[in-house]
């Protein structure tokens, strides 16, 4: 039996994935395969590099200091973030913050030196494809599987442009089983879980839009699992529509909770099926 784990994407969302991630290894259970996409590739590199409980103090302390500060990875006064958004055309926050953050928890580790393989995706921009990173620096590629469109730069890693790993691929569960996953384990963020509502005003078309366009592919390769694949997709909390909005990415005033309402949520589904 093959373990994997699948994180995906959402922002300040994937803070409850850390709850999950508590819950999983006092369970016993490990990953031999970790997936990440955006945020998710994130807390999956922390997870690939320290694949036990010990790995839980580690993610709290970082996302304890986003909720503290909430500049971690939006590190930019208002009228600093204006001016660039003026004359760039193209994001209005730096990706430096994000990137000594990274530097700081990952130094220069490589794929090639994690105890457990680890695949992180991102949207090429010059392909059009999705990209999965397995190889070469783990930083680059968190960074280019989390530079969300508008808000973060274009990542260059090579001689290619990268944006957020969410466009292409929100939760790769697909990418587990195709890697030989026969037990997979899906941390997700919330959002599959709420229904969408006819958008009423331009600015929530685009944000209809994109939902549909993450969740489809999601609910169609869970729908398509082989025999023989267990999949166990747990329960988040403590996530609401408001967190889909500009606004919402940047409120990090309650990472702590939600991370302690899923913990007890994802505790109680494993009590229940493992």
């Amino acid at each position: 039996m093959t373990t994997a784990f699948v994180l995906g994407g959402g922002g300040v969302l994937g803070a409850v994935e850390v709850g999950m991630l508590r819950a999983l290894f006092e369970h016993d259970v490990a990953p031999e395969l970790v997936l990440g996409t955006s945020v998710g590739a994130l807390n999956g590199a922390l997870v690939a590099r320290e694949p036990t409980l010990d790995v839980v103090p580690r993610l709290l302390e970082l996302w304890r200091g986003a909720s503290e500060s909430g500049r971690e990875v939006y590190g930019d006064k208002p009228l600093r973030t204006v001016r660039r958004a003026v004359a760039t055309g193209t994001h209005i926050f730096s990706a430096e913050p994000l990137t000594q953050r990274l530097r700081d928890e990952l130094g220069d580790v490589t794929f090639e030196e994690l105890p457990v393989r680890l695949q992180v995706v991102a949207a090429s921009i010059e392909r059009a494809a999705e990209h999965w990173f397995d190889s070469g620096p783990v930083v680059d590629a968190v960074v280019a599987s989390a530079a969300v469109p508008g808000l973060l730069p274009p990542a260059r890693v090579g001689d290619e442009h990268f944006l957020d790993g969410g466009i292409v691929n929100s939760i790769p569960l697909g990418r587990a089983v195709q890697l030989g996953a026969t037990r997979v384990f899906v941390l997700q963020v919330g959002r599959i879980d709420r229904p969408l509502a006819v958008p009423r005003r331009p600015w929530e078309v685009a944000r209809v839009s994109f939902e549909i366009a993450r969740r489809h592919r999601f609910v169609r390769e869970l729908a398509e699992l082989p025999d023989g694949v267990e999949c166990h997709v747990l329960p988040a909390r403590g996530t609401s529509a408001r967190d889909d909005t500009l606004f919402g990415t940047r409120d990090f005033r309650t990472v702590e909770a939600r991370i302690e309402r899923t913990y007890e949520a994802a505790r109680d589904y494993l009590d229940e099926h493992l």
